[in-house]
Order: structure tokens, then sequence, then C-alpha cells
């Protein structure tokens, strides 16, 4: 399988090393925009409709109180020493080659604001250190080049003094968004979740029809009436998961594969029509009132079912913020069962699962596939998994290969805490940006040819609802198809055989995988 040029459609050559350096071409996407929001969505999330007329006053103003109030964003502005260690560890500049998108300098865009209007050599001697004025055609360019950062963290994880550029991505953009300058693809969606309780702006009525849509068709493949519970009080287990899993593939296998656990499990539990999303991109605007408004969804929905535990879906960001900030945004949780992590994600659940030989599988199953698992970078870079240390690496792959006969890893350099982004997270994953998304995901499909090439790897798993739904559109542009990419309880769902099932031959407890090596 060899990679199609993206620009002329014809298969080249295998595309080579995931890090190579690439040809310096300066504002080469200095034209990628998204789209501005609407007024409305801005107001909806408490901000100016349009860009106000004072904005150049409330802007410096605003990057003072994020200078007073967030620490770590002051001591991440003062402290750069330009070491150039972060330079090529970006997708982004690997794929576009503009110098704007090495960190160091998407970061300078803002610092040299900063240093111009809140340093005393910035002040008065503004040449000397590189310091500016924010103009109006400096706000554009923050627009334009911080919404060519997906907040992934690789930078950080190369960098000697720990510099978060995501931290410094967000504050650009609440920045933006405090003096009217929004973008539509996250406005929108935050407004929409506000509204409905999801991203699509479902209506209970919807989102009850689609589950029981779903139902028929696992009873039809099964015998069995699994069922996808809705507002159902006193169920043990309240599912928080990203509203692509209710309409999109491969998002719904996995959310098929979560009923299929639950009911081997012998659990109680339910979908809440009032918060049924588990993104919050409020992470991704970096505005903290909107990230604890949808937070707070979620706590209002487990107390108001009378829950025990929340579980979340595969969901990346949603993780990031479930795992680091919920108790935080919308503790304590005082409420739920001590006995369980608050939250837990649906794959420590399975692997206890597996672990307890709940689990009827048949790997066969799944033996049309030669898979490898893309770390996404909210869970591999802001999270942790199964109460110990590495377990947001370990737990997937253990999920995969107690269900699959085939696996193989990508380049170490590729994955784990130094995976590469897919190329369409933080608020990026919309159209008006593809051609940013294709040539970001250079990086990851050029590790996935070099896996193929060498073990012929056919299918790629991922946890994350943004990196699967990139996936499916940039794949294509690689050499692959659509349904290349899989949820990894996609996986868990072929492979899962429940009780009283048809055909249950060949169906075993999961082995112990805790001693099966990597291929």
């Amino acid at each position: 399988m060899v990679a199609l040029d993206i620009n002329t459609g014809k298969s080249p050559k295998f595309v080579g090393d995931p890090h190579a350096v690439p040809k310096i071409e300066c504002g080469a996407m200095a034209d990628s925009k998204s789209f501005a929001a609407h007024p409305q969505h801005n107001e909806d999330l408490g901000f100016p409709g349009e860009l106000l007329d004072n904005w150049h006053e409330v802007a410096i103003a605003k990057i003072g109180e994020l200078a007073a109030k967030n620490r770590a964003f002051k001591v991440y502005l003062d402290t750069c020493v330009k070491c150039g260690a972060c330079t090529d560890k970006c997708h982004y500049f690997l794929g576009t080659g503009d110098p704007k998108n090495m960190p160091v300098a998407r970061q300078d865009l803002l610092r040299s604001v900063y240093r111009r209007y809140f340093t005393f050599a910035g002040k008065y001697f503004p040449w000397l250190v590189g310091a500016r004025d924010l103009t109006k055609e400096v706000l554009d360019e923050w627009y334009t080049y911080y919404h060519q950062c997906s907040q992934c963290r690789r930078c950080s994880v190369a960098c000697p003094y720990g510099i978060d550029t995501a931290e410094i991505s967000m504050a650009a953009r609440e920045v933006l968004d405090s003096v009217g300058v929004g973008q539509k693809y996250c406005n929108e969606i935050i407004a929409k979740l506000k509204k409905t309780g999801n991203n699509l702006g479902l209506n209970p009525k919807a989102l009850r029809a689609t589950l029981e849509d779903l139902e028929e068709d696992l009873e039809d493949e099964t015998g069995i009436p699994v069922k996808l519970p809705l507002d159902v009080k006193g169920a043990d287990i309240l599912l928080i998961t990203p509203s692509a899993d209710f309409f999109a593939e491969p998002h719904i296998d996995g959310l098929l594969g979560y009923a299929k656990v639950f009911h081997a499990a012998g659990v109680s539990w339910t979908i809440s029509s009032y918060a049924s999303e588990a993104a919050n991109f409020g992470m991704f605007i970096g505005s903290y009132e909107n990230m604890r408004e949808v937070s707070w969804r979620i706590r209002q929905a487990a107390k108001d079912l009378g829950v025990k535990r929340i579980v979340f879906g595969e969901c990346g960001h949603a993780w990031r913020v479930g795992y680091s900030f919920l108790n935080t945004l919308a503790g304590p949780f005082d409420f739920l069962d001590q006995n369980y992590p608050i939250p837990q994600h649906i794959m420590e659940f399975t692997s206890d699962a597996i672990d307890e030989g709940i689990l009827k599988i048949d790997k066969s199953k799944n033996d049309e596939y030669i898979m490898t698992y893309h770390d996404s970078c909210n869970v591999a870079r802001g999270s942790a998994m199964g109460r110990k240390q590495g377990g947001q690496f370990d737990l997937p792959r253990k999920v995969i290969k107690a269900v699959c006969n085939n696996y193989y890893d990508m380049e170490q350099d590729t994955i784990r805490e130094k995976t590469y982004c897919c190329g369409g997270g933080g608020g990026l994953l919309t159209d008006d940006l593809m051609d940013l998304r294709i040539k970001g995901a250079k990086p990851r499909m050029t590790a996935l040819q070099q896996v193929t090439e060498d073990h012929g790897v056919t299918h790629m798993a991922a946890i994350c609802a943004i990196c699967k739904t990139q996936f499916s559109k940039v794949m294509p542009k690689y050499g692959y198809e659509m349904d290349n990419i899989l949820s990894v309880h996609q996986l868990v769902a072929n492979a899962v055989i429940l009780d009283g099932q048809e055909n249950e031959e060949g169906a075993q407890n999961a082995p112990d995988t805790t001693s099966m090596e990597e291929k």
C-alpha cells in the first residue's frame, strides 16, 4: 500500500521518515483560516458578538488578567530561551513547512505582544527583545496560526523547560473570543451542547429513536435484546460518550461494543439525554467558564439519575478533561461510589472484565484485520488509566490483543508519550481547514505506511472520536480506505460472544494478557 500524493493524486514512492524536517516555506499557511463564529454563537458563550470597538484595550487587559491568575502561563511566556528543541516536533510544521508553525514561533506570536506591554524591556526597548505592538494585523495573525495548533503537547515533551504550547494557544483563543473574534466550529458546538446536551443538537426524542434503532441492530446480530438505556433512574453507571458514537462510523460500532461489554458484565447503565455528550470544547478555546458549565451538566445528570459511577467512552479530550479537571470543575463527587475511579474510562471497565474472565471472546472474529494502534494526544499526554503509570498506553493495547490475533506497534518515536497528533484535534476538525488537516496528518500517516510495509498492517484503531473522524477523511489521501480506522471497542464488539448468542462456537474466556509481548 503506497501513499497518494495529496496534491497531484498520483502514487509516489514511500513517504519515508515521519520526522523529516521539511523545506521552509515562509507564509505557506498564512491564507488558511477557519470560518468566524456567528455573532449569536459568540453571545451564547458569553462573548461579544463581533469585534469590539475598543478591542485593543480589552485584549491587553485580558492578557494581563491571564498572566496574573495563571502562573504557568506567565512562566511559559517568560522562560523560553529559543533553544530549538521543539522546532521539529510539531506535525503541522513537518507537514506544511511554515516556520510560524514551529512551536517556538507560534508561541512568540503572543509572547512578543506580552513583552511589549508587560515587561520593562519591552516597554522601553522593544526592538531589543522582539516586542511588538498589538495591531489588527497581529490579531488576524493570531486567528490564523493559533487555529493551526491542535494543542497536542508533543512539543512540550521535548521542551527542557516544560513550556506547554497548548496553554499558550488556549490563552490566545480566549483573548480572541474576549474581543469578539470567535471560531465557528468550536463556538457553535459549545452553543449546541449548552442548549441540548450534545454537540449535534440532538433532542431527547431523536436520541431515543437513534438508540432504539441500534438496539434493533444488536438483536438482529446476536438474537439477544441488548439494551442501550436512556434516562434510567437508579442505574449503576452513567455512560458519557462523544455524540459521534450515536450517528457515524466507526464510532457507532464502538458504542455497540460498550453495550455488549455492559450486558456481558450484568451491570445496569444508562445514557442521559440532559448530558449525553462527553466532549468539552471549552478546553479548546481556553474558557474555564464554558468548561465548567459543560462539566456541570455531567454532575447534574449523575445526581438526577442517582447513578453510582460515571464511565467515559472513547473520546480523547473528553477523557483529558474528565481525568484531569472534572473534580475541580464540577466536584466534589462524594455522592458516587468511592470504590471506583471518578470518573472511569470504558477501557478500564473492559480491561477489568477481561481480567475477571467475564467476557467470552473469539479472537478469530477479527482475523481479517492486522492491527496497529494510534495513541491519541490528550489521552497520551494529558491523562492516565488503570491506576498505574503508563496505563493510558498499556490498557488499550492489552484490550486490542485480547480480541485480536494480529497486532504490531508503529515506530517507537511516533507512539506512546511521543505520539503524533492525528492532525484534526484542538478544534480544527472542520472542512474549511482540510488542507491543514491533510498536511498535519503526514507524520502519523508516514509511520502507518512504514508499519504497513514492514508487517502488512491493514487497520489502525483509536480511542478518540476526533482522531477517528479525522483519519476517516485523510486516510484516502495517503492510500488507505475510510474504513481502515476502527474504534477499539468495535474490535471488542466483533469478538465478544454473549451468553445465548447464536453461533457461539470458538468463543473462550479472554487470556491473561499481562504476559503477552508486543509483536
